[in-house]
């Protein structure tokens, strides 16, 4: 970890602003799923064990820089008070004399949790004067918000310029670590799995993968490209037709590292359960869709996985919310599991695969962040990471 962490500062009786992710869902006024407010737990409870005043920030949804009460963290903070055994306490603004009151008040081992950040169009803006607003009450900044560290904003790098120290939080120091390791010195066999609709969003994630990896399986809609680059009948599965020379180049420089679906579940559309049917990815009838991989793909991905030493998997095999286009994507999640290695899990999709798959206990790191995860994994510098100073 070429970055400082927060085991590298002197916390006590000091202020320390920290970037949490608590975008997490809420219903009725109550949050529906806490894995990030969970996954924040180390880096707060170190925070309080080493007698610092933690004021902790994040966005939640997209208020678009208005203030709309269905957005406030208020319920985050109440399921953080229950989690930590410990009142929380909750401030209605994340900048201004609100805020300023509440931490001249605090005392060392205090928590408190501001307002959402996006309630301000300066926050994702990276708008310097609000920036340093955000820092006016703390000299020591704390960034364990992975899932937003590929955003360039207020809160995540223009904070930065205004504070004494930025260190890393757990969190981050593990995320950090298992995606670097696995890219720069991954056990071997080193499997990448790739998913999702297009392979315009992982174009980058595909060409740094090409020479590091053993085995490059794909699925989701974005095979079809490929298979259709090949000359290939794929009915109307999704295609992205400008891309198909590219698909075509990328397959040609992976010299067989890149593994595609031989069958696939097609039906006449994503709401058509009833008539799904398994066919040959290959000739997948006119007025058909892919849906799915097939039993064979799944059963082939399947024994590449468990005898992998290494693996990453990046978006599902297909359209795993419905029922009759799940079992790829639970196949592969249960072969994950079921293997020898380290694996990793990018978040969105992936995350909820295995969740569904009831194998997510199983997994050596299920990423907070899928357009982190995506955008470290494709080789680019994340502008929160970058911003911390280096140990």
């Amino acid at each position: 970890m070429a970055k400082l962490t927060i085991q590298d500062l002197d916390l006590k009786g000091k202020r320390v602003f920290v970037r949490v992710d608590f975008n997490v869902p809420i219903k009725d006024s109550r949050v529906s799923d806490d894995l990030r407010i969970r996954e924040a737990l180390p880096t707060i409870r170190y925070g309080i064990g080493q007698g610092a005043i933690l004021l902790l920030a994040s966005h939640l949804g997209r208020p678009k820089g208005k203030l709309k009460p269905e957005f406030s963290l208020a319920p985050a903070a109440e399921r953080l008070s229950s989690l930590i055994g410990k009142e929380i306490k909750f401030v209605g603004d994340c900048v201004g004399p609100e805020v300023e009151k509440a931490a001249a008040a605090a005392r060392p081992g205090d928590v408190i949790l501001l307002e959402n950040l996006r309630f301000y169009q300066e926050e994702e803006a990276n708008d310097p004067g609000f920036a340093k607003k955000l820092a006016a009450a703390t000299p020591i900044y704390v960034n364990d918000a992975f899932g937003s560290a590929h955003r360039a904003h207020a809160s995540t790098e223009g904070i930065t310029h205004f504070v004494e120290r930025a260190a890393a939080g757990f969190l981050m120091e593990k995320e950090l670590r298992y995606l670097g390791d696995a890219l720069e010195s991954p056990q071997r066999p080193f499997v990448a799995i790739l998913g999702g609709a297009k392979i315009s969003d992982k174009i980058e994630v595909i060409e740094n993968l090409l020479g590091k990896v053993d085995h490059l399986l794909i699925g989701g809609a974005m095979a079809f490209t490929f298979l259709k680059s090949q000359g290939k009948s794929i009915g109307k599965s999704l295609c992205e037709n400008d891309k198909l020379d590219l698909a075509r180049q990328l397959l040609a420089r992976a010299r067989g590292l890149i593994v595609l679906p031989v069958d696939s579940v097609a039906s006449p559309g994503m709401d058509d359960e009833a008539r799904a049917h398994v066919v040959s990815a290959d000739a997948i009838p006119d007025g058909e869709m892919g849906l799915d991989i097939g039993p064979k793909s799944a059963q082939e991905y399947a024994r590449i996985i468990r005898g992998a030493k290494t693996i990453v998997w990046n978006g599902p095999m297909g359209v795993f919310e419905r029922d009759a286009f799940a079992a790829g994507t639970v196949s592969v999640a249960r072969a994950v599991a079921e293997s020898n290695s380290v694996s990793i899990v990018g978040g969105g999709d992936s995350a909820a695969a295995v969740v569904k798959a009831g194998v997510a206990d199983q997994i050596t790191h299920v990423s907070t962040g899928g357009g982190a995860s995506l955008e470290f994994l494709a080789g680019r510098t994340l502008p929160g990471v970058a911003a911390l100073n280096d140990k």
